[in-house]
């Protein structure tokens, strides 16, 4: 690692910034005609770390996604009128009153072979446990009914901070629907109509009375403690089996009869002489006549792990084509912000053309991380595991580091010297000067004379990594816009 940058592993009163860097940082922002609000204000933005997370649970066709795209304020989780619709993505960011959080939409039930109580139950046991506080989503119309019982003694015994939502009451008449909800014991019912927006605005005020500023840290306890890793990938790639060869031992069943589910494993392993915790999602086997409701599962406890680890090693079956699961994957760990480590399992069974066509599917179809470090292993035979932890620690270095605001303005001076921001307009954008607002991912605001184009963000960005060995990690880069001086009158 470069002499100039330095592991941050606390933040200061000023974010990322200590008491002297902040003073001279903002004496450049007021020579530069920025305001001190504005500026302080970015860089809070671009610096709040890891977002709490607001779960929203309850039975089938109460408007939990009705509920989820009113608070985003788009419709993007999917909306329909029958249980088992599945969406591709389950964790959103919303903000409110100013303060930005993500949410779980534990939509897409379905009635399987175990009942309706038992899918309720295991679709709020992953979501509750990677939340900091719960939405109960209960319809007023119909009442409390045994399946929400269910839920309400599943939350009791989590302890997470629960806000009751009675969705659909839609004008004063519902009122008293709502208030039998106090039965239930988790104090004021909320009424809420998800569809009309009527009542929402106090349910989030709610919403934010629960949830912490910002979530516990459930990793890196301590001097030395044991880093969490979660391990993620399609079903039936292989996780199970390397966490077994990884742990010199048969601690998860691997098994490929379809239906297999379990719950996730967090499992304390040696290697490399380094105690971590991987924290397994496998077990999520696809039922052919459940098919789509398996794999909403398993993107639902993928998420849930990925938001209590510190960094992603996202298992990819080498001998078939990357697929859009495999990316979506990918683009849950980045959207997360973790640390991310790839790799190719089955390497070992690949002939010279599979390896041929892999590179090249690598190259188109995973170059959003590029930057990413990439180890070629076999689950089955154990092949190249020893590559496995320079991989890790390479990636957490990256995603830990700080690069001091003074070095940060001489690279980007340069930076802007040799290539200029292209002219539009008739006007050329110059970035003026950054901080680094946060660790963990890196996260970077700067302070432009005008807009800079999404183009040559990347293009800072790449340079950024190939400068300060940012490898392994995503990187947040924002850019506040210096306001147009008025004119003196």
């Amino acid at each position: 690692m470069n002499d100039h940058i330095q592991p941050d592993g606390s933040e200061h009163e000023h974010g990322a910034l200590g008491d002297a860097e902040y003073a001279e940082f903002m004496e450049l922002a007021a020579e530069e005609g920025f305001d001190v609000e504005d500026v302080e204000g970015a860089i809070e933005a671009a610096g709040h770390g890891p977002l709490p997370v607001l779960a929203i649970i309850g039975r089938p066709n109460v408007g939990k996604s009705t509920l989820v795209n009113r608070i985003i304020g788009r419709r993007e989780a999917v909306v329909e009128d029958k249980p088992g619709v599945t969406r591709d993505r389950v964790t959103y960011e919303a903000e409110w009153a100013g303060r930005r959080f993500k949410i779980v939409d534990t939509g897409g039930w379905e009635q399987d072979v175990l009942g309706i109580d038992a899918s309720v139950a295991a679709q709020a046991e992953y979501a509750i446990d990677a939340a900091d506080a719960v939405v109960f989503v209960v319809d007023a119309k119909v009442g409390a009914t045994d399946t929400d019982e269910a839920v309400v003694r599943l939350l009791r015994k989590a302890g997470k901070p629960v806000v009751l939502c009675a969705n659909k009451v839609d004008g004063p008449s519902g009122e008293a629907d709502a208030a039998y909800l106090w039965s239930l014991g988790l104090g004021e019912p909320h009424p809420v109509s998800a569809l009309h927006g009527r009542g929402t605005g106090d349910m989030l005020d709610a919403v934010l009375e629960a949830l912490p500023d910002a979530p516990a840290q459930t990793f890196g306890v301590g001097v030395g403690g044991p880093r969490r890793i979660a391990l993620i990938g399609r079903p039936n790639v292989g996780k199970s089996s390397l966490l077994n060869k990884v742990a010199g031992e048969e601690r998860v069943v691997v098994n490929e009869v379809a239906g297999t589910t379990r719950d996730p494993v967090d499992e304390l392993i040696e290697l490399g002489g380094i105690t971590w915790k991987f924290v397994d999602t496998a077990g999520i086997r696809k039922r052919v006549h459940l098919q789509q409701g398996a794999d909403y599962y398993a993107s639902l406890r993928t998420a849930a792990a990925v938001e209590k680890a510190e960094l992603a090693v996202i298992l990819i079956d080498a001998s078939e084509s990357i697929s859009v699961q495999d990316q979506r994957i990918v683009t849950m760990a980045v959207e997360a912000g973790r640390a991310i480590v790839l790799a190719f399992n089955k390497w070992d069974t690949l002939d010279e053309e599979r390896r041929y066509y892999l590179e090249r599917e690598i190259e188109t179809e995973l170059a959003q991380v590029a930057w990413a470090p990439r180890v070629n292993v076999s689950a089955l035979t154990g092949r190249h595991m020893e590559k496995l932890v320079p991989a890790i620690e390479t990636a957490l270095a990256g995603w830990e580091t700080r690069v001091p605001t003074g070095r940060l303005n001489a690279f980007l001076g340069e930076l802007v010297a040799a290539h200029p921001h292209p002219v539009r307009g008739g006007k050329q954008p110059r970035i003026l000067f950054g901080t680094q607002a946060g660790t963990k991912p890196p996260r970077f605001v700067l302070f432009a004379s005008g807009f800079i184009e999404h183009g040559y963000r990347r293009f800072v960005e790449r340079r950024l990594r190939e400068q300060f060995s940012f490898e392994g990690t995503p990187i947040h880069i924002s850019v506040r816009v210096r306001e147009k001086r008025g004119k003196k009158k």
